[in-house]
């Protein structure tokens, strides 16, 4: 047997091996049906049972609201108040963790540098073209005047007041500088003050868990082996919570949906699929257009050709809807198909599968703008650069969690006050925007790897692990 077909042979049996391991690892494996599919049944029950109302009874009749205040609102309320529960651990350890994954921040050299360099510059750029769709298209806003200020009187929650507190901060920061205001805002003066009160400051928080993942990579292993095995514990028991949580989803989001589309009719409907098409089309504009540009002038590859050789990530991220389970196919096809180094792919695609979260960052952006507008919350240039700046954290921590994007949005618009009950009109669908968002996720890490290994001198797309001559 050749050398290259011990090597394909290698990489299946590791692929095999992997899948494996990530098989014995979940312990929920699906029995009957699927609970994204009884999420959609729901979303179903809540939206027929509430047209019915709206059209039959109608929303104000003093049945419909009495069913609302006493059934479906306390039962939707319990979902959220146990997903708010679960925010910052959640958001803490995860960050925690995905940060000190990275390794020695001194022993990574050039590739460490240019992988957290390239991944950060194309995660905002992700996140700019989302919020910059959700600001153009404005999908929330596209409904019945009437029913948006409907909307604007219930959902806003302490939106106003939070405003009006902005406003007189802002005036008492005008002797600041933009510096001083950007260390003010971001750098807490006592964490447990942030983390107190009702809705925790989670850019305080994240900053927190930032610094203690940057200072456990400096830190040799037997010091920081301790916190680490606890942060990874305290996320791994978080998770779980969230897996329990969201068996309940369905019920919860027919009572909350039929509860919206009782008293405010189909318009929440048309807003929802102008939502899934703002990110949809923003999830298109960077596969399509910034991975291109990104393979073409920086790996130096022709991106026809290079989504020919990665078709099987693709299809694989896409059916799995998960980064963590790609990552065999993902470490075999880069090297087999494109030539990326082992070195270098050990790396770049297993740092990746946790830190580099494009498409993650581009739908907590997309659904936070979203949900505000469908709130009447007109969010200023400073908490959309806010929401940028955590989108782009986030995607560290909600990588590989199920559903561990909807606590970190519904944490974000508790933040900034509005009430989080919108949050159900997008479960429904999030099934198959987590497939597209997850797939965008995982050609990332293979642009970053290519970037890379393309920087360090190899020759890319012929044969695995063969550096370009002098």
């Amino acid at each position: 047997m050749s050398e290259q077909d011990n090597e394909k042979v290698s990489g299946e049996a590791y692929e095999r091996d992997m899948a494996t391991d990530l098989d014995d690892k979940t312990d929920d494996k699906p029995k009957g049906i699927a609970l994204h599919t009884k999420i959609l049944i729901g979303l179903l029950v809540g939206v027929f049972g509430g047209l019915a109302a709206n059209q039959f009874i109608g929303g104000s009749d003093p049945r419909v609201t009495s069913f609302i205040a006493n059934f479906t609102n306390p039962i939707g309320t319990l979902f959220l108040n146990l997903l708010l529960m679960i925010v910052v651990p959640l958001v803490f350890s995860s960050l925690i963790v995905g940060v000190a994954g990275i390794g020695d921040i001194r022993k990574l050299g050039r590739i460490g540098l240019k992988s957290f360099v390239y991944c950060l510059v194309i995660s905002a750029i992700s996140v700019v073209i989302g919020l910059g769709l959700a600001n153009t298209i404005r999908p929330g806003e596209r409904i019945d005047p009437e029913v948006r200020t409907q909307l604007q009187e219930k959902y806003s929650g302490d939106a106003k007041t939070r405003t009006e507190a902005q406003k007189k901060a802002d005036e008492a920061a005008k002797a600041d500088t933009p510096l001083m205001q950007a260390v003010k805002t971001v750098v807490p003066k006592s964490v447990f003050n942030s983390i107190a009160g009702e809705n925790p400051n989670m850019l305080h928080i994240m900053f927190f868990a930032l610094i203690i993942g940057v200072a456990i990579t400096l830190l040799p292993a037997p010091v920081s082996a301790p916190w680490v095995s606890v942060m990874e514990s305290l996320f791994a028991i978080t998770s779980k919570i969230i897996d329990l949580i969201m068996k309940f989803a369905p019920y919860a989001v027919a009572c909350l949906i039929f509860g919206n589309i009782a008293v405010f009719g189909v318009d929440l409907l048309k807003s929802l699929g102008w939502f899934v098409a703002t990110v949809l089309l923003g999830l298109g504009l960077h596969f399509f257009g910034v991975y291109s540009l990104s393979v073409w002038f920086l790996s130096k590859i022709n991106p026809i050709e290079f989504f020919k050789r990665i078709r099987t990530v693709i299809v694989t991220a896409f059916s799995t809807s998960s980064s963590n389970a790609t990552l065999p196919t993902a470490l075999r096809v880069s090297n087999e198909n494109l030539g990326v180094p082992k070195e270098i792919n050990s790396f770049v695609l297993t740092v990746g599968a946790t830190a580099n979260q494009n498409g993650t960052a581009l739908y907590e952006g997309v659904t936070v703008l979203f949900i505000a507008q469908l709130a009447g919350v007109d969010l200023t240039l400073s908490v959309q650069l806010m929401v940028v700046y955590m989108a782009i954290l986030g995607g560290i921590g909600t990588a590989g969690v199920p559903s561990g994007s909807i606590p970190f949005i519904i944490g974000i618009l508790a933040m900034i006050g509005i009430d989080p009950a919108l949050i159900a009109i997008i479960l429904g669908v999030d099934r198959i925007l987590d497939m597209c968002r997850t797939t965008l996720n995982v050609v990332g890490d293979l642009t970053a790897a290519t970037f890379v290994a393309r920087s360090e001198g190899y020759e890319l797309l012929g044969a695995p692990d063969t550096k370009a001559a002098a």
